[in-house]
């Protein structure tokens, strides 16, 4: 498994390429479980990668609005992120989906056909009446997605563990695998899930609170990024 760890600034970047991290991840929190970060910020974390990992880069949290969302995707990929991340949170279903997904891919892969678009759905989605991720592997593999992901879309603390069961995220995983895609796991991940993670096998983990001491307010620390990634091996 890949550590994805998401940093806001270039000192937040630096520390966790230090402790080992394998992708960095651009985001904004005050705007959400995937709130987006400046353009800048994206071209200045790319530049402190230098091309010795990927970067990530978070496009928001987005209700029904495929044009917004197309042109965000191609400002994060003009940036520099190598992977384009998009949450769809106020997505009701898979027809919805469709029509958010294809022209997000389309607006990236015409600018860098070699860039990444990941698709997020959220293990609480009831709680936000959301597309299921059960619902999105299909959707997103015929949109020509690369990752299918999940995550939290309210930050209170609970986990994507206590909204979906092992079975249904190794069900989630395998829906995922089956149609080419890589298949990431977030949303409040604590070094005591890793050992249901290692179980699972997803291809990538993605954490902020848990390196930032266990507040995703805080500052990542290269301490705990090199715990976490020893606690993977």
């Amino acid at each position: 498994m890949r550590l994805l760890v998401s940093p806001i600034n270039i000192e937040e970047a630096e520390a966790a390429m230090a402790g080992g991290a394998d992708i960095l991840d651009v985001k904004n929190p005050r705007e959400g479980s995937l709130g987006a970060n400046f353009p800048w910020v994206i071209r200045s974390v790319a530049e402190v990668a230098a091309g010795k990992l990927p970067v990530s880069a978070t496009i928001g949290d987005f209700d029904y609005k495929p044009g917004t969302a197309s042109l965000a995707a191609l400002g994060a990929a003009f940036s520099g992120a190598d992977y384009i991340k998009v949450g769809l949170l106020k997505i009701k279903n898979q027809d919805q989906a469709g029509e958010m997904l294809g022209p997000i891919v389309k607006s990236v892969k015409e600018f860098d056909d070699g860039k990444k678009l990941v698709a997020a759905a959220y293990s609480d989605y009831s709680r936000v009446g959301s597309i299921a991720p059960m619902d999105l592997p299909e959707v997103a593999s015929d949109c020509g997605a690369d990752v299918v992901m999940v995550d939290t879309a309210i930050k209170d603390g609970k986990t994507t563990f206590e909204f979906m069961s092992e079975n249904e995220i190794g069900e989630f995983i395998s829906a995922g695998h089956d149609r080419g895609m890589e298949v990431a796991i977030a949303g409040t991940i604590k070094f005591g899930d890793l050992e249901l993670l290692r179980r699972v096998g997803p291809d990538i983990i993605g954490v902020r609170g848990a390196v930032c001491g266990g507040d995703r307010s805080g500052q990542i620390k290269e301490e705990l990024v090199r715990r976490m990634k020893a606690d993977l091996s």
